[in-house]
């Protein structure tokens, strides 16, 4: 795997170690971090800082009838944690979780290109995408927040190369057209808070249908 060139934003980081990151936006960090060895020094340094800070907090007295009832808590018996899944293929562990082991059930979207909504709700969605080499992915912009993530392949757009680890981040500032490089299929794990905006109609008119 070619160096990684392209990082999750430092407030997002913050935000991941701190556990306020929405889920959709959580599975694409975690994956790039278990890609990525700077993002996963980044995130640990995170959570050292925030386990100092609470350690500098004033402490206060503590009831103990519930002080009781924690040290309870503590000897009470606890399922084991379960083993982390592993990479499979192209998929890091953290993507494998998210499809529970099996491999993605893909949907067309035409033009070769397909995807796999693994999660959507409230906070957002998350989903692979497979586009053939060559193919582009219609010209849009965004009405929110779109992390993308490069598993295999890589694409090329507006603002630069992105190959395998590296991240893309969106907001409502770019409008791009993105390409999947020649070569081997470009799968991406994106993520997003809101829909794409397409420029142009048939994209527009089958949005709803693909959720996208």
């Amino acid at each position: 795997m070619s160096a990684i060139s392209h990082h999750i934003p430092e407030p997002l980081m913050a935000a991941y170690a701190a556990g306020s990151l929405p889920r959709p936006y959580a599975l694409v960090v975690a994956a790039h971090v278990s890609m990525c060895d700077a993002c996963r020094a980044t995130v640990a340094a995170h959570e050292v800082a925030g386990g100092v800070v609470l350690d500098e907090m004033v402490k206060a007295p503590v009831e103990e009838d519930l002080k009781a009832s924690v040290l309870a808590l503590l000897d009470a018996p606890v399922d084991p944690e379960p083993e982390p899944v592993k990479r499979s293929g192209v998929y890091p562990g953290p993507v494998m979780e998210a499809l529970k082991g099996r491999p993605p059930r893909w949907k067309s979207l035409g033009m070769g290109v397909k995807q796999c909504i693994l999660e959507t709700g409230d906070t957002g969605s998350v989903r692979l995408l497979h586009i053939p080499g060559g193919r582009a992915v219609p010209d849009h912009s965004h009405n929110g927040l779109e992390l993308t993530l490069v598993l295999q392949g890589s694409f090329s757009d507006e603002t630069g190369r992105f190959g395998v680890g590296d991240v893309e981040v969106g907001d409502e500032d770019l409008e791009h057209t993105p390409v999947a490089d020649d070569g081997p299929p470009c799968i991406c794990l994106a993520a997003t808070d809101a829909p794409l905006r397409f420029n142009s109609l048939i994209p527009r008119l089958l949005q709803p249908v693909f959720k996208i």
